[in-house]
């Protein structure tokens, strides 16, 4: 098949899908077409590979403390406030946490839920400025295949997540996740503190795990569905992404704690010096 027939029948099914697209959600910031996302994820991945490095390559590490104190915790505020709007908007609300299907209606409910999806797309966007701070900071050694994946594939997979199915059983995963980074950036916080308080951080490792558990409880989550007799989930291809997603994260996170704690090639800097502390993702 010729690169341009290739081309145009991917046009063509893309064209066809966007007929199935929620239409409450259409006009919302970056959702009415995949391109703008597309090309800030491209952007992202220049820049750390690329154009960062070298840009930082001649020039003196920036003293980010001020910024990361305040960027560490505003992301904490704002996984809390997820959480919130995740569990009134669905899963504190009626989900059953087997069989919830996606509420398309213009319910006071159904639109929450939507606008929660979104607001957690768009912070994917937020957090890719992790990666950024470890360039303009030279902490290349931070700047792994696991974080840069992470943060490249979330905000890809959820544009559809928003554009097609903004609720039901497929947002279990994001509530987990708000759940682990009010943890994790409260953690990143302090340790942006400084060494009074980097010296009583001594759950670094415990944050590898609790990711494991996270994936662990993912893919047994989204799992169910395959064991299921009835469940008319509109877009079932995002059950298997999302499986998909959880196993390739739980492979990773358990090579990275292997990596890290067990052969000892990544111990955290608070356990050895009382330097400010890396992050895993």
């Amino acid at each position: 098949m010729a690169f341009s027939e290739l081309t145009s029948r991917a046009v063509y099914l893309y064209n066809e899908m966007l007929k199935e697209a929620d239409p409450r959600t259409e006009d919302w910031l970056l959702i009415k077409s995949i391109l703008p996302q597309n090309l800030i994820i491209l952007a992202y991945i220049l820049f750390v590979n690329s154009l960062g490095p070298r840009l930082m390559e001649k020039r003196k590490p920036f003293d980010l403390k001020p910024v990361l104190i305040v960027y560490n915790f505003g992301v904490v505020a704002l996984s809390i406030y997820m959480c919130y709007e995740f569990i009134m908007s669905g899963w504190g609300t009626g989900y059953s946490f087997r069989c919830d299907l996606v509420d398309y209606s213009s319910s006071p409910q159904g639109l929450r839920m939507a606008s929660t999806c979104w607001l957690y797309y768009f912070s994917k966007f937020i957090e890719m400025l992790d990666t950024v701070f470890f360039i303009l900071r030279k902490k290349n050694s931070q700047v792994t295949f696991l974080h840069v994946y992470h943060h490249a594939i979330m905000p890809f997979t959820w544009w559809f997540g928003v554009k097609f199915s903004a609720g039901g059983l497929g947002t279990f995963h994001a509530l987990l996740n708000c759940i682990v980074h009010v943890i994790m950036y409260t953690y990143y916080g302090l340790c942006a503190l400084g060494p009074a308080y980097q010296r009583h951080l001594w759950w670094k490792k415990h944050l590898t795990t609790m990711q494991i558990f996270q994936f662990v409880l993912v893919t047994t989550h989204i799992g169910q569905y395959f064991f299921m007799k009835e469940c008319p989930y509109r877009f079932p291809i995002f059950v298997y992404i999302i499986g998909l997603y959880g196993m390739v994260f739980l492979i990773l996170f358990i090579n990275f704690w292997y990596n890290a704690y067990t052969k000892g090639k990544r111990l955290p800097k608070v356990l050895q010096n009382g330097n400010e502390s890396s992050k895993e993702q």
